[in-house]
């Protein structure tokens, strides 16, 4: 547990597909023991993808209420990790090194809006973004992880 930041902020491009599951996710994980938030470089919709919502719900964890956010709506310099989840978004992170003290990560994750098809290959397509991310974040952070997850 010593090794969990205290505050990591996930940011992607819209802060409407990767980084509210990120958000969601590590929230679910360990979300008694950091505080975790998501913004977007530019938020260009309200609040999350409705397939974001459909494939978080399958897991039980719930986004209908998610608004999104961008940089300029929070405090960059209290999160001790940002975890970066596009190009447009680490760039963004990177210049926030200039002047705060914070570290940065890139996650380069694919952009689940990018799959099109039939909706059960939409769904899978974000279901397996989700996937990575849910491991990559277990991996990152360790085993302080929610029973039966």
């Amino acid at each position: 547990m010593a090794a969990l930041p205290g505050s990591v902020l996930f940011a992607c491009t819209l802060n409407a597909f990767r980084s509210p599951m990120a958000e969601a996710l590590m929230k679910h994980l360990y979300g008694a023991h950091v505080f975790v938030d998501s913004c977007g470089v530019r938020p260009e919709q309200e609040g999350a993808d409705p397939f974001v919502i459909a494939v978080m719900d399958e897991m039980g964890i719930g986004l209908e209420t998610f608004r999104a956010k961008s940089f300029s709506d929070l405090d960059e310099g209290a999160f001790d990790l940002i975890i970066t989840l596009s190009p447009e978004a680490h760039h963004h992170a990177m210049e926030l090194t200039r002047t705060e003290a914070v570290e940065v990560e890139y996650w380069p994750t694919q952009d689940p809006s990018a799959f099109s098809g039939s909706r059960e290959q939409i769904l899978d397509a974000y279901r397996m973004v989700r996937d990575g991310l849910f491991a990559r974040i277990k991996t990152r952070f360790g085993s302080l992880a929610a029973p039966g997850v």
